[in-house]
């Protein structure tokens, strides 16, 4: 596995556009790659005054055409590839780490389509890719799926989600730093894409090895082709 990092250059127009259009960031990951389809994580971070795109993936990418739409002006072609595994092979079970999730918090209800589930949460107006099945499409056929647009149930989301994925989270451990709507069109303009984008950071403890190196490697949650549902880790210093 690996983990790459690129620049983004927030003044040219491209990148805006693509911060508006999360597709025009999809098509650049998945242009990076050669061979067949396989799901890659990506999602925006951003560090002081600087925005990165971060990906996890098998194979290395090559973002020269990515670089070429959103990089900065008036630099060679650059990207940062590390060896992903170096820091999987480090996970323990009581391991403490320190945590950033972008995660789309949903839930699914056969309830009719007029009301929200929990009387808290918005319907989800979107499309799921097509590669996006297996647990997905899973999920999907239980019901009507909504999004968590309250903080309550925002949080109460991922602490059930830590415990299928392998770690514990305190619900004073952790805080959530941003929460917004993401709404942009798939190719035509009757093919909204419609989602809720939730920023977790905090500290969490590895209880289920296995199953949460395949939350680092395969992702949490909905909407993971549009950057979500990547989790990064930092180890806590003396732990």
């Amino acid at each position: 596995m690996y983990l790459t990092r690129m620049e983004l250059d927030m003044r040219r127009k491209k990148t805006m556009l693509a911060f508006a259009n999360r597709r025009l960031f999809h098509g650049a990951v998945e242009s990076a790659f050669e061979g067949e389809r396989k799901r890659r994580l990506w999602r925006i971070d951003r560090l002081e005054n600087t925005c990165y795109i971060l990906i996890v993936s098998e194979d290395k990418p090559n973002l020269k055409s990515a670089f070429e739409q959103f990089g900065p002006y008036q630099k060679e072609a650059y990207w940062e590839t590390k060896q992903y595994d170096t820091l999987l092979d480090r996970v323990e079970n009581g391991s403490t780490w320190q945590f950033r999730l972008i995660a789309n918090p949903t839930i699914s209800s056969s309830k009719d389509r007029n009301k929200t589930a929990d009387n808290n949460s918005e319907k989800l107006k979107t499309n799921i890719l097509e590669q996006e099945q297996s647990k997905e499409q899973t999920e999907k056929k239980r019901g009507t799926v909504y999004a968590h647009n309250v903080e309550r149930f925002q949080r109460d989301w991922f602490i059930k989600k830590a415990e299928k994925n392998g770690f514990y989270v305190e619900n004073q451990d952790f805080s959530i730093v941003q929460s917004q709507w993401m709404q942009f069109t798939k190719r035509q303009e009757k093919n909204r894409v419609s989602f809720i984008s939730v920023t977790y950071e905090g500290i969490l403890t590895v209880t289920d090895k296995d199953a949460f190196i395949k939350a680092l490697t395969e992702g949490i949650g909905r909407e993971k082709a549009y950057g979500m549902g990547m989790l990064t880790i930092i180890k806590v210093a003396n732990t």
